[in-house]
């Protein structure tokens, strides 16, 4: 792959990834921003690696999952919870960030796989198929994911 088209392929993904990881991180846009960064610089590095078995953003949002996982193995002891590597964004927040809080904070009481599976088939509208390769999981446990996902999001959101 050559720099030209890794650049033109990121400018296309790079808004949606940062969607995808936003939601991963509860909101926290800084912590987005270092996961996407360090994504993108493990993408570049490996882009020659690339063989077009897939299409570029599944496999640049299963790098970018791959890193949100080593950020939270890194964050958080072995004995807790991968969730509480995760903190929610300050009191300094967007609006934007204040409006979604109420779904941020339900996502973060997600187990990683269903908060993952959600915000790829909702935010990013990916497929079955596509969330299966991200996530490196078959599709019938997506879609299984997907379900318990919308099962603990009813009962943790208030409407």
């Amino acid at each position: 792959m050559t720099q030209e088209r890794f650049i033109a392929e990121v400018r296309q993904q790079q808004e949606p990834l940062r969607r995808f990881l936003l939601a991963l991180c509860a909101g926290n846009g800084a912590l987005a921003d270092d996961i996407a960064q360090d994504a993108l610089v493990r993408a570049y590095v490996a882009s020659g690696s690339f063989l077009g078995l897939s299409k570029f953003s599944t496999w640049l949002f299963r790098i970018a999952y791959n890193c949100y996982i080593d950020n939270c193995r890194k964050s958080c002891p072995e004995d807790a919870p991968l969730q509480e590597a995760v903190g929610v964004q300050s009191a300094d927040s967007s609006d934007r960030i204040f409006r979604y809080q109420q779904l941020y904070q339900a996502l973060e009481k997600l187990p990683e796989k269903e908060k993952a599976a959600i915000a790829l088939f909702y935010f990013e509208d990916r497929s079955i198929k596509e969330i299966s390769a991200i996530l490196d999981m078959p599709q019938g446990t997506v879609k299984y994911q997907l379900s318990m996902g919308r099962q603990h999001l009813k009962q943790h959101i208030q409407l």
